[in-house]
């Protein structure tokens, strides 16, 4: 990573309290809990080969295949964490004997093999979280308790945030429905089932990407969180109806420096994509709740046009799969060549 080190003699960011500046929203009032302690990754080998992944098993659904693992590259060399919260594509049998979808249908949801698309990130220094679970169970970017009343057969504890949009929409923590407003489930579930999901599996992959990042920053002085997703084909932009091929979000200048989220435009448009920034997706609360650009903690949304890649209807890869990905790897490859300089707000930290 090329360094600007005059700069440094101005500005060092604030070193984050993990606790504190991440610690989840867990509810709306009467949270009591305390976020548990950091587990210091250390992993200095020197070799350039890929570590085994790190896998999780969290709960009965997920006994026998991995809720969500980490892959990691023998050493870390770059102040990069990549995130794959969407691509899970194993569906616990139990979850689809209360499913009134087909197999098919259930995976409207899922932002299809972006986990794939972005693999080439390990590789060359940089940590991976990826979701097994899929989107269709459990939502890990919404709030940890944003639930659908409509859905329940109980009366919802008084923490939950029922009244989001992403909850009117279906879209909650545990969402009711998939992607066109399909409904999922057969009948109305327990609250205990969401609690559980929650606490087994949301609770604990929220908990390694906060450790992952808090090891990011203290062995560079600074961490950049990638979320990865992909969009329907079917998106438009603007009044002539563009269909984007990337779109990079910022939560609108929020999540990251704009050196960063400029610098991920140009290197895209670059390759030939065209690129749009935040509209119509800025970023959601993954993006929103880590990015901390003041404190030398940046978070960006990527999302990838579907019909680049593959056919939604049949869920198969296009031949042109294999040179998006390997696209891809060459713009994660020139984010992490970028000067420290592009991580910092000066301007901000003279003010």
């Amino acid at each position: 990573m090329a360094g600007d080190g005059k700069y440094r003699v101005y500005f060092t960011p604030k070193r984050p309290n993990l606790a504190r500046d991440f610690a989840l929203p867990m509810c709306r009032k009467g949270w009591t809990g305390r976020e548990p302690p950091v587990n210091n990754f250390q992993n200095r080998n020197g070799n350039q080969q890929i570590e085994p992944a790190t896998i999780m098993n969290c709960d009965p659904d997920f006994s026998e295949h991995p809720a969500f693992e980490v892959r990691k590259p023998a050493e870390q060399r770059v102040p990069f964490v990549f995130n794959s919260p969407h691509s899970g594509r194993f569906y616990p049998p139990r979850f689809l004997a209360m499913s009134r979808l087909d197999a098919v249908s259930i995976r409207r949801s899922e932002d299809y093999f972006v986990d794939e698309l972005f693999s080439g990130a390990v590789p060359l220094g940089a940590p991976m979280l990826m979701a097994h679970f899929p989107r269709a169970y459990l939502d890990v970017n919404r709030e940890p308790y944003e639930l659908d009343p409509r859905m329940f057969g109980e009366r919802l504890p008084p923490y939950a945030n029922s009244r989001s949009i992403r909850v009117a929409g279906g879209l909650g923590t545990v969402p009711r429905v998939v992607s066109e407003g399909v409904e999922i489930y057969r009948n109305r579930i327990p609250v205990a089932e969401a609690q559980s999901r929650i606490a087994k599996i949301y609770k604990p992959y929220h908990q390694t990407l906060r450790e992952l990042l808090a090891q990011t920053h203290r062995d560079f002085g600074f961490a950049v969180l990638i979320d990865c997703h992909s969009m329907p084909a079917s998106v438009r932009y603007g009044p002539e109806g563009v269909r984007p091929d990337f779109i990079v979000g910022d939560r609108f200048g929020t999540s990251a420096s704009r050196d960063l989220s400029q610098a991920a435009i140009e290197i895209l448009s670059g390759m030939g994509y065209l690129v749009t920034a935040n509209k119509p997706y800025a970023g959601g609360f993954i993006t929103e709740h880590y990015g901390r650009p003041l404190k030398g903690l940046h978070a960006l949304q990527i999302e990838v046009n579907r019909g680049l890649y593959m056919d939604e209807r049949t869920i198969i890869r296009k031949p042109s799969f294999p040179l998006l990905r390997e696209d891809i790897a060459s713009f994660v490859s020139q984010l992490m060549s970028l000067p420290d300089s592009y991580f910092f707000d000066y301007s901000i930290a003279a003010e």
